[in-house]
């Protein structure tokens, strides 16, 4: 499928993932609609792609908030509607689950699965009235594998991997794709948001070492680029990938 014309909404697309996929789609003729709570950071992103030769637009937003994301999905139709949503929109503030982190864990539930049911509510009755449309959401290897302290992030994000299964069953009948993508360790700033010391520490000696040949976020672009540019006829329904370096 050329993307020349199709306006792609991308959550979480002020940094890391979100950011390297709006450019590598934008540079291959998209629009993309660049969603985030950091509006500033989203317009810097909309003013690089635009000095590239390609079309953004910022819709800030908090996927948190039902009615902030009925509210850009609706811009979006005024737009012309979306043809794919990425959901990259996560955090991933890890502990153990005797620490009682009960605030971390209802944002990172409302965050990495409710707001990607949000943005999905917003876009699929319009996808399922054309019969055309596909949304991509970036799950995790923690969907397959549990590591310590990473309980409720795991769940989450096994969640986001079940909904992409039903929604890709159910979009069947309506020519709607869907795509699962489960990184494994990226170099973003995710590891940034774990409050616990000892754990975030771990992590970063473990995977997130200054100059560890880990993921770029690059790497998932192209990955959420590959699912985009198949054939009408092929679905990508999941794609797994680590570093070489990772055994889990």
């Amino acid at each position: 499928m050329e993307l020349n014309g199709k306006l792609i909404w991308i959550t979480g697309a002020s940094s890391g993932i979100g950011e390297a996929t709006a450019k590598r789609l934008a540079d291959a003729g998209a629009t993309v609609a660049l969603s985030a709570r950091r509006a500033e950071q989203l317009k810097e992103i909309e003013h690089a792609i635009g000095e590239r030769g390609g079309k953004a637009h910022t819709l800030p937003m908090d996927v948190t908030d039902k009615d902030s994301v009925t509210r850009v999905g609706d811009e979006l139709e005024d737009l012309g509607g979306v043809s794919a949503l990425v959901n990259n929109a996560g955090i991933m503030p890890l502990s153990p689950l005797l620490s009682g982190r009960v605030d971390e864990w209802e944002r990172m539930i409302d965050v990495n699965l409710r707001g990607a049911l949000y943005a999905i509510h917003a876009v699929l009755p319009a996808m399922a009235k054309r019969e055309s449309g596909h949304v991509i959401n970036i799950s995790s290897v923690a969907a397959r594998v549990t590591f310590p302290s990473a309980a409720v992030y795991s769940a989450t994000k096994a969640g986001l991997s079940a909904v992409s299964e039903g929604l890709r069953r159910e979009g069947l009948r309506y020519n709607i794709r869907v795509t699962d993508i489960q990184p494994g360790a990226v170099d973003t700033e995710l590891p940034e948001g774990i409050s616990h010391e000892r754990v975030r520490e771990a992590v970063r000696e473990n995977l997130y070492a200054e100059g560890s040949p880990i993921l770029r976020a690059v790497d998932i672009a192209e990955a959420v680029y590959y699912s985009l540019t198949q054939p009408d006829h092929v679905d990508i329904n999941q794609i797994l990938l680590r570093p070489t370096i990772q055994a889990d």
